[in-house]
């Protein structure tokens, strides 16, 4: 077309031009170069030139303006500045490009591929490289706007990002912290639970330790106490082979004494049937015998059970063939003056006849024994009615104790906690018992009346009664005659004054309730059998130490205790029993009968002398009671019992005296002296610790 040569040639002839020589730059300033020096490089056209070229420059020759003016007007227009374009020539070299430059600083190849050269007026060129610098401008205002757009954009992604990059950041640690934690968690679970089990381990064998040294210790302590127990047994063996062999020396020195008093009977001899080289024969190997077994003993180290058996049975031999022979003595020489007296009667009748006087007839009566009966024999063994009252007795203690088995044997703990408020219920009274005063005696009295009566009575801070259990009145009534007669046998047999006020509340116990009597009985014979009187026997096969039990004694351990302890419990219970039977509780209703009253002590009395006595038992027992009931007993029966008080001197002493050994005569004084000076006095004394009405107003 032909205005696209135009162009060109306009183009070619800026280029030609003086200011189109010229090189410039827009950013000369920032680069620092020398505009001189830019002044003489060739000038070129921007890259934007041939773009103006191709699309304002035809617009504006389709309609051309009618002049200079406006077509400079019309341009501004249509480019929006018309402020851009420059007046002069002068001003358009300002506003000129200084360098045909990109914006990156490039130099920009020719936009146009012709080569001819363009001739432009200079007015027209300065008006298209204004719009060219006013397109450029609005070109990068745009794109200013857009970049700054997109870079506000770009930085509210990358602000997004980034929070959302910090967020994620957050959770991540949020996730390795909790990780964190749950690990160290479960290692401290790990390790408290090792620690646990290495603790519960330790304790274990801290346990298991325990146990081992207390079976050890157990072990220790049984086998000191088994070493311990043979000392002990070591020192009873010889202690009792002791007191055997001075059991033995005693029965030798008897048995020398009986064959000295064999000897001694010579002055009859001529009167006896038989021969007294027999018996004087059996006598020496009977010595012989004891004193073989002391030399058999005294090589083998201590005399046994058996050795001292078998001497007391030699000594008893002795003894009996001493009787028999002073007997057979007796009974020749009543024969002889019984003959002599016939023949001296035979003599005078013969010499009345011859004479004739008158016939005085004399009577004779055979010599008898004191008490005006032959000397015979007594009895060993107690009457079959006594014996039977005896088991009677004991047979209903025996059922009292099933009765109250089962509380006694219960695991229960109530049941248990029950017996022990009972039995302090029953026993406690009974040991509070003095001689104080008869107030508190009373107080006493109705506190075990109203417990075995069925009533509530207060012990240990406790409201107590036998309705707790149905076996309470059982083991109330046992426990009680039980205490009762412990009392005997440890209080009156320390202070003697004390049988009386604890014979006055048993004996109105027993008034009110009579089974309370019935086992005091039963646990009185079974302690003291010489109450009943009863003498045990020994039976084949028998253990000696169950043997001294039913004799009375204690043992503990296989040893038996001294015969002094036991003497005093024996008279400690005998004291207790005579007192019970002179002694009603004042209280109650005197028109009745006493529930076991001065008869039995009298049937007691008659029975223990109608028996063989025992060295160093019956003695004690006769002067304990006599001393306790002898006053009430001489009230009651008068001259009856002063005849039983000859009986016993004139008939009873010898026979004791005769068992009694030098070194247990003791009692035996003791009750002579007391007899003889009652007999002297014709009087037995009250005994000391009665009780008077004094006692009862106090």
């Amino acid at each position: 077309m032909p205005s696209e040569g135009r162009c060109w040639e306009t183009l070619e002839a800026l280029r030609n031009s003086d200011k189109g020589r010229l090189c410039y730059h827009r950013d000369w300033l920032l680069r620092g170069e020398d505009v001189l020096e830019e002044c003489t490089s060739i000038p070129k056209l921007s890259s934007y030139s041939g773009w103006v070229v191709d699309h304002v420059l035809p617009h504006t020759q389709e309609n051309p303006p009618p002049s200079e003016t406006s077509s400079s007007s019309r341009s501004a227009s249509a480019l929006d500045q018309p402020s851009f374009v420059p007046p002069s020539p002068v001003g358009s070299i300002a506003f000129s490009p200084a360098s045909p430059a990109t914006p990156d600083g490039t130099k920009d190849r020719p936009e146009s591929q012709h080569a001819e050269p363009m001739v432009l007026q200079s007015s027209r060129g300065i008006k298209v490289e204004g719009c060219i610098r006013m397109y450029e401008l609005v070109h990068r205002m745009k794109g200013t706007e857009g970049l700054r757009q997109w870079q506000e954009e770009q930085e509210k992604k990358v602000r997004a990002l980034s929070e959302m990059a910090c967020e994620q950041l957050k959770r991540f640690d949020e996730r390795k912290e909790l990780k964190h934690h749950k690990e160290f968690q479960d290692l401290q679970e790990v390790m408290e639970k090792s620690s646990r089990e290495a603790l519960g381990h330790q304790e274990k064998l801290k346990a298991e330790h325990r146990h081992r040294a207390k079976i050890l210790n157990l072990k220790l302590r049984e086998a000191e106490q088994q070493r311990l127990r043979q000392v002990e047994l070591a020192r009873l063996r010889k202690e009792e082979g002791q007191v055997r062999l001075r059991g033995l020396y005693a029965l030798q020195e008897e048995m020398l004494h009986l064959n000295q008093q064999l000897d001694s009977l010579e002055q009859p001899r001529d009167l006896l049937k038989v021969d007294l080289s027999a018996f004087r024969t059996r006598a020496n190997q009977l010595c012989g015998l004891i004193s073989g077994i002391i030399r058999a003993t005294s090589e083998n180290g201590f005399p046994s059970a058996e050795d001292h058996a078998a001497a007391e049975r030699a000594l008893q031999e002795m003894r009996d063939l001493l009787v028999n022979l002073q007997q057979e003595i007796a009974r020749a020489s009543e024969d002889k003056r019984r003959q002599d007296e016939e023949e001296a009667q035979v003599k005078r009748q013969e010499s009345q006849m011859q004479q004739g006087p008158e016939v005085h007839k004399e009577s004779l009566v055979p010599s008898q024994g004191p008490g005006g009966k032959q000397k015979e024999d007594l009895q060993v063994k107690v009457q079959d009615s006594t014996m039977q009252w005896y088991q009677q007795l004991q047979e209903a203690s025996r059922q009292c104790v099933l009765a109250c088995e089962g509380l006694t044997s219960s695991k229960d703990s109530q049941a248990k906690k029950i017996k022990m408020d009972l039995q302090k219920a029953a026993t406690i009274p009974v040991s509070q018992i003095s001689t104080i005063a008869g107030s508190k005696l009373k107080e006493i009295f109705d506190k075990i009346h109203s417990l075995l009566s069925g009533k509530p009575v207060q012990s240990g801070g406790r409201s107590v009664s036998v309705t707790l259990n149905p076996h309470g009145l059982d083991f109330v009534q046992y426990k009680l005659a039980e205490k009762f007669v412990k009392q005997g046998e440890e209080e009156v047999a320390s202070h003697h004054e004390a049988a009386f006020p604890i014979a006055v509340v048993a004996s109105g116990i027993w008034e009110l309730h009579p089974r309370v009597g019935d086992l005091f009985l039963a646990h009185l014979h079974k302690k003291c059998p010489y109450s009943v009187p009863f003498y045990p026997a020994f039976r084949e096969g028998m253990a000696l130490e169950d043997y001294q039990r039913m004799l009375g004694y204690q043992v503990k351990d296989s040893k038996v205790e001294q015969q002094d302890n036991f003497l005093k419990r024996m008279s400690g219970m005998i004291r207790l029993y005579a007192a019970i039977i002179q002694l009603r509780w004042p209280y109650g209703k005197q028109q009745e009968i006493h529930p076991h009253g001065l008869n039995h002590g009298w049937r007691w009395l008659a029975q223990i002398l109608n028996m063989e006595p025992l060295s160093d038992v019956t003695a004690t027992l006769l002067f304990d009671f006599l001393e306790v009931c002898g006053n009430a007993l001489m009230k009651q029966y008068q001259a009856q019992f002063w005849k039983m008080i000859l009986l016993i001197r004139e008939d009873y002493f010898p026979r004791i005296e005769a068992i009694t050994s030098s070194g247990q005569m003791g009692s035996f004084i003791r009750l002579k002296q007391f007899l003889e000076k009652c007999l002297q006095r014709k009087e037995i004394p009250v005994p000391k610790g009665f009780l008077t009405s004094s006692f009862w107003r106090s």
